[in-house]
């Protein structure tokens, strides 16, 4: 049985400000190719790995781009016209999309493959690495006495007005 989850705010894909909802940039053919994202757990059972399948038939894998062009994953498909087919009928379409996906910061491309028809795009989160910096907390009362105790600085020329 598959289940839906919903993906929390822009952790992988950009989020719309007004909104907390994946960025899904439609394209005029909104609704071709159709696609699936699907959430990946790791060995610990975090999510580590976001894939986007995209049911590309009749796609070779010369036909098909992926890029990412200003934060946006962007899958490109154009199939060749063969004009010396006689169809009777023709129920696949070989026309161009272009599908693009918003992506959040950090978010990387992985990988991408093609298997019986769909097109599978991963995509990785990284961890940061963690920096830890550990501030010096100092006695207020103990600096201010300290200041007070020095002697006054002398002035000098440049310092009056």
């Amino acid at each position: 049985m598959s289940r839906m989850t919903f993906l929390e705010g822009g952790i992988w894909l950009g989020a719309e400000p007004s909104r907390g909802f994946p960025r899904l940039v439609r394209a005029p053919e909104a609704g071709y190719p159709p696609y699936n994202i699907e959430l990946l757990t790791g060995e610990d059972g975090s999510p580590s790995t976001l894939r986007i399948t995209l049911a590309v038939a009749g796609f070779s894998v010369d036909e098909l781009a992926v890029t990412i062009e200003g934060g946006q994953l962007i899958v490109r498909g154009k199939q060749a016209d063969e004009r010396s087919r006689d169809y009777i009928y023709r129920g696949i379409a070989a026309r161009r999309f272009k599908r693009s996906f918003g992506l959040a910061d950090g978010v990387e491309v992985r990988k991408a493959e093609l298997h019986d028809g769909l097109l599978a795009i991963e995509l990785d989160r990284p961890a940061k690495d963690v920096t830890v910096k550990t501030v010096r907390i100092v006695d207020g009362e103990v600096a201010a006495k300290r200041r007070e105790a020095l002697p006054p600085k002398a002035a000098r020329v440049s310092d009056a007005e």
